[in-house]
C-alpha cells in the first residue's frame, strides 16, 4: 500500500499465510461406492415419478389454512336482524348522504361553469383589443402535457384481407407435465 508521506511507501499488516493443504486421493472403491449409492437413489426417484406422477404444487390462496377451515363454523358471527327503527335511521342516513354528496356536485359543476364563462368572456375582451394576442392565447402548450400518438386511428379496411375468427392461446402455466407414453428414463 502506498501513502503520500516521507517515504512514498509502506508495508501492510502481516498476513500470517498457511501453505495449501496438498488433495487426499479417494480411495477408488469409495467413489465407486458413492456413485453407485447416486445412482439407486436417482432410480429410486424415477420408479416413484413412473407410478404416481409428479407431485403437484400446493396453491396456498385456494387451499387455504386447514386449522381455519376446521374451525370456521365457531368463527362465523350470528348477527340480529336490525329493527324496524334502525332500519329506517339507516335509510334514512342515506337519502341525507345521497341529497349531500348531490349538493356537493352541483356546486363543483356550477363553479366549473363559472370559470369557464368568465374564461370564455375574458377572451371576448382580449380579441375585441388585439387579434394578435388573442390567438397567441389560443394556441395549445404541447409541453404543458406531454401527448403522443402514432399513425391514423381510423384506417379503411384491407382489400382482400381474411378475418380470422379469433382463436384462444392458452396462456395457463402448469406445474405438470405428463410424460409421453412408453417414455423410460435413461441413465447415463
Amino acid at each position: 500500500m502506498t501513502q503520500c508521506g516521507p517515504l512514498a511507501f509502506r508495508a501492510t499488516n502481516m498476513l500470517n499465510a498457511e501453505p495449501m493443504k496438498k488433495k487426499k486421493k479417494a480411495d477408488m472403491t469409495i467413489v465407486i461406492q458413492r456413485d453407485a449409492k447416486k445412482r439407486r437413489r436417482l432410480e429410486k426417484n424415477i420408479r416413484k415419478l413412473e407410478a404416481k406422477g409428479r407431485k403437484l404444487k400446493p396453491i396456498e390462496e385456494i387451499e387455504g389454512n386447514r386449522n381455519m377451515l376446521k374451525t370456521l363454523s365457531m368463527r362465523v358471527r350470528k348477527l340480529e336482524p336490525l329493527s324496524f327503527e334502525e332500519s329506517e335511521s339507516r335509510a334514512l342516513l342515506m337519502k341525507q348522504w345521497t341529497r349531500y354528496k348531490l349538493q356537493q356536485h352541483a356546486n363543483e359543476m356550477n363553479t366549473i361553469q363559472t370559470a369557464m364563462l368568465s374564461q370564455q368572456v375574458a377572451l371576448q375582451e382580449l380579441r375585441n383589443e388585439s387579434e394578435e394576442l388573442y390567438q397567441q392565447a389560443i394556441l395549445i402548450d404541447l409541453e404543458f402535457i406531454p401527448f403522443e400518438r402514432q399513425g391514423p386511428v381510423n384506417t379503411p379496411p384491407i382489400s382482400g384481407y381474411d378475418v380470422p375468427d379469433g382463436e384462444y392461446v392458452d396462456t395457463t402455466k402448469s406445474f405438470y407435465v405428463p410424460l409421453p407414453e412408453g417414455y423410460k428414463f435413461k441413465l447415463k
